[in-house]
């Protein structure tokens, strides 16, 4: 089974990150053939960015994921911008996407409105890339945080679309939406999904802060006017730290409820950042031994492409042939 799935190298990555989307990937490494997994820095610039940052965020999240347990060797890490066939299959794949599909794109509508005067082109495709991203490699599987749900049936209806027309060379893939965790929420805005965009810093955990920063911000999460340590749509604060916890321990949710009943808000929330820390600390340890070297990241990420161009060629090549894009086989 083939595996793939995709991080923006935005700022630094966050718990909401590393619960929501690298735990799965770290799960998917044990049973991919192969997990190729993408650093999407073509996605990235379709907002406010600056050039020198996001070549530094790169090596952050490089250094990040591989601090968590992903192996070079195990897996296929790469750089979007490094294989360009996911440029050239957007392009060919836009031409069977409906422009009312992008219209009704929830993130779309979302980002833009923040995005003000200009909303980019960029922003609109987002959508036809990702699908090229997942389809170049035939995935059978994307591994997504829940607010990715739509984008994925996007590309399973290009992937439909495309074999209706053209002849059956695409994969249809499925998702995998981890049924704890997949959207960790802001710790002072619960209502809202952890994210280094629209967070403001104390509500972010972030993956290297240090131990003193994540225990006054978990200790000081927003939770209710109540006491009871249990999962309600009108306790959005105590439920999102019971699903932290419970990804933690890799326990149901409800063993968490079980085991706070009856103590009050003061102890859950110190447990929940105790569990964190504990959490955090190897890979905020191993992240700063890899991140000082960007010779070596630069290495894992080169090797990376070539063996992840090595896939999407071929896939690249036949799209092309069945088009009657570019000259005869």
């Amino acid at each position: 089974m083939r595996i793939f799935s995709g991080i923006q190298p935005t700022g630094r990555k966050h718990l909401g990150n590393h619960i929501g989307a690298v735990r799965g990937w770290l799960e998917g490494q044990e049973r991919g053939d192969p997990a190729i997994y993408c650093i999407v820095d073509l996605h990235a610039i379709t907002g406010a960015y600056g050039p020198g940052a996001l070549r530094s965020y790169v090596y952050d999240t490089l250094a990040m994921l591989m601090a968590s347990g992903l192996d070079p060797e195990r897996s296929i890490l790469f750089r979007q911008s490094d294989v360009h066939e996911h440029t050239e299959l957007s392009w060919l794949l836009s031409t069977v996407t409906a422009h009312g599909d992008l219209n009704r794109m929830t993130q779309f509508k979302e980002k833009s409105a923040r995005q003000g005067e200009l909303v980019s082109a960029g922003l609109f495709l987002y959508p036809v890339l990702q699908a090229a991203d997942v389809l170049a490699y035939r995935a059978h599987e994307v591994p997504v945080g829940d607010d990715q749900r739509q984008h994925v049936e996007l590309m399973r209806d290009i992937a439909l679309r495309f074999n209706a027309t053209f002849g059956d060379l695409l994969v249809v893939p499925e998702h995998r939406i981890p049924e704890v965790g997949a959207r960790i929420m802001d710790l002072q805005q619960p209502e809202g999904k952890m994210s280094t965009t629209g967070s403001e810093e104390r509500g972010l955990v972030y993956v290297d802060d240090d131990e003193a920063a994540i225990l006054k911000k978990v200790r000081s999460a927003v939770t209710d006017s109540g006491s009871e340590v249990r999962r309600a749509a009108d306790k959005p604060g105590i439920s999102n730290l019971i699903d932290i916890l419970a990804v933690i321990r890799a326990i149901p949710t409800q063993q968490v409820e079980r085991e706070f009943e009856g103590q009050g808000y003061g102890a859950f929330k110190g447990a929940v950042a105790e569990a964190v820390v504990e959490y955090l600390r190897p890979v905020r340890e191993r992240y700063g031994e890899l991140r000082a070297d960007e010779d070596a990241l630069e290495t894992v990420l080169a090797e990376g492409a070539r063996r992840a161009r090595a896939l999407a060629t071929e896939t690249l090549s036949e799209v092309r042939k069945a088009m009657g894009v570019g000259p005869p086989a």
